[in-house]
């Protein structure tokens, strides 16, 4: 069941298609640009800086013109991954959780989200501790009380159940397949998102069958990516309102189901942003307030 917004709430993102009010990003910088060079943050190729910054300006542009206000983190580390703002935190009604995630390198980022946090007087609630680790791809809400938890090489079985008694409510646990392992690492946004309270896209070959089943339970309509635009990705939607979503260009084929479907599809390039480092539109937000 989805919560009114108060108008005096300036945090609380329970849910992943209620409106999108607010997102923290972070512009790619020189650590970006030279994610290459160190084969732990595993991109694809060297990286065109300034294509990359085009790329993650448009993204911006589109979502304020959708009418997202959106704020930058503001802030240059070691970290080529640091653009990916989902993955660091979790900001629930209450208050935010700081995540630790299972990429060695990419620790560190939640103490960025940290500072951001306490500069608008935006509360935390907990954090993952060691041996625990989270990434922000392995969660997400099916409702605005449920939240759920996808066990992968970023995600680990103390981590999940930390994020679980933080959270406090209702959490849902589900295996990822290993697929390629680390050289190809799946989240469990890899492989679905929500558009619609009954309506989703996935990528059926590794979605768990436990997410599958109480999807259709729900009554949700799935809409599949093809094999070949999982690389491109095409399972990484992000919704801005109810049948409203943003996506990256190649992925011709889900963009026309979701078409087909009535939603409004906004397709941008994000080759380099977003295919290079293997982050899509929802990687490249940390939602701070919806509804």
């Amino acid at each position: 069941m989805k919560r009114p917004v108060s108008s005096t709430r300036t945090y609380g993102a329970q849910g992943m298609v209620a409106p999108l009010r607010e997102v923290l990003v972070k512009r790619p910088g020189p650590a970006f640009g030279s994610a290459f060079d160190d084969p732990a943050f595993g991109f694809l190729r060297p990286v065109d800086l300034p294509r990359a910054q085009a790329e993650h300006d448009g993204f911006v542009g589109t979502l304020r013109d959708l009418g997202v206000i959106v704020h930058e983190l503001g802030i240059e580390t070691y970290d080529a991954d640091l653009c990916y703002t989902y993955d660091a935190s979790l900001v629930t009604d209450r208050g935010a959780i700081l995540l630790r995630s299972g990429k060695a390198c990419r620790r560190g980022e939640e103490s960025s989200h940290a500072a951001w946090f306490e500069a608008r007087g935006i509360p935390v609630m907990g954090a993952i501790e060691d041996p625990g680790t989270v990434d922000g791809g392995d969660t997400f809400w099916i409702d605005h009380e449920t939240l759920c938890i996808g066990r992968t090489l970023r995600t680990n079985r103390a981590g999940g159940e930390q994020l679980a008694d933080i959270w406090g409510g209702e959490a849902r646990f589900f295996d990822v397949p290993y697929g390629d392992g680390p050289a190809k690492l799946i989240h469990l946004l890899s492989l679905v998102s929500p558009v619609d309270d009954d309506l989703a896209v996935v990528y059926l070959p590794l979605l768990p069958v436990g997410l599958w089943e109480l999807m259709r339970e729900r009554g949700v309509t799935l809409v599949e990516v093809p094999p070949e635009e999982f690389d491109t990705l095409g399972p990484n939607v992000l919704t801005v309102r109810p049948r409203v979503v943003v996506m990256a260009t190649g992925n011709a084929v889900t963009a026309g189901r979701l078409r087909e479907a009535g939603v409004d599809v906004h397709e941008l390039p994000l080759g380099e942003v977003g295919v290079n480092g293997t982050g899509g539109p929802t990687c490249l937000t940390r939602p701070i307030l919806r509804g």
